[in-house]
């Protein structure tokens, strides 16, 4: 079978190609979770790096740091959840504005493995390790807002995968294939665009307030790692968000 070079188009990406011209032709190539394919473009000469990478990807790589050196001894399910937001991390640079169509192809692919195959497991291991924890000690649960916003997040997180999942994979066949699975999309994108910070906030309130932490770690390691850092993250993602991308009018 020959290989498909990076130009050509999977039967389900030609379909949204397809739809999108013929009934939204004022519709651009960015507004696709597909790329179009170029003749002699020389976007592949252009730059993939953009400003805030680097700081996003240092301020989630100390927020995982200081969260796996404080608590690999005493609280290790923990380090599930902060490897979980990492990985999320990535996965929103990896995905966010690309200058050819083979760099937004590998971006999805990336994108969909790093946040399928290693943030969601995380997260979902560590949120049933720190439940089955509480229910062994008698803890109560939803006692604090870091509690709340973690079910929370939780919940929000399930439907994220859906809906991302649902409206590319096979078509976007769940949600009824071509345009109406299309237009799913930039809700999925939005929706995460709000749920990134919902969990950096949860991570924030039970590393910087919560009674084990303030307990078992210093005030400044506490305050780099679950204030600055989480703040210069979502500073330097939102740094790289593309508004056209979400039209809803």
């Amino acid at each position: 079978m020959p290989e498909r070079t990076s130009n050509e188009l999977t039967e389900s990406e030609e379909q949204y190609r397809l739809l999108d011209a013929s009934d939204h032709p004022e519709t651009s190539e960015g507004d696709l979770p597909f790329p179009a394919p170029t003749m002699g473009s020389d976007s592949s000469n252009k730059s993939e790096e953009r400003r805030g990478d680097k700081l996003a990807a240092y301020g989630a790589l100390v927020f995982v740091c200081i969260t796996w050196f404080t608590v690999f001894t005493n609280h290790p399910y923990i380090n599930g959840v902060s490897l979980g937001i990492g990985c999320f991390t990535y996965g929103i640079l990896t995905l966010q504005p690309t200058a050819h169509p083979k760099t937004k192809t590998a971006g999805l692919q990336r994108h969909q493995k790093t946040m399928l195959v290693l943030g969601f497991p995380c997260i979902a291991l560590g949120t049933l390790a720190i439940e089955i924890h509480k229910i062994n000690q008698g803890y109560m649960h939803f006692a604090t807002w870091h509690g709340i916003f973690g079910v929370v997040s939780v919940v929000w997180l399930v439907g994220q995968v859906i809906l991302g999942g649902g409206s590319v994979w096979y078509g976007g066949a769940a949600f009824g294939g071509g345009m109406k699975a299309k237009m799913l999309w930039k809700y999925h994108r939005l929706s995460g665009y709000v749920l990134f910070p919902l969990l950096l906030i949860t991570a924030h309130l039970g590393g910087a307030w919560s009674s084990w932490f303030t307990s078992h770690s210093q005030p400044v390691v506490r305050f780099v790692g679950y204030t600055v850092a989480p703040i210069v993250t979502i500073l330097a993602i939102y740094a790289r968000v593309r508004t056209s991308k979400m039209k809803f009018i």
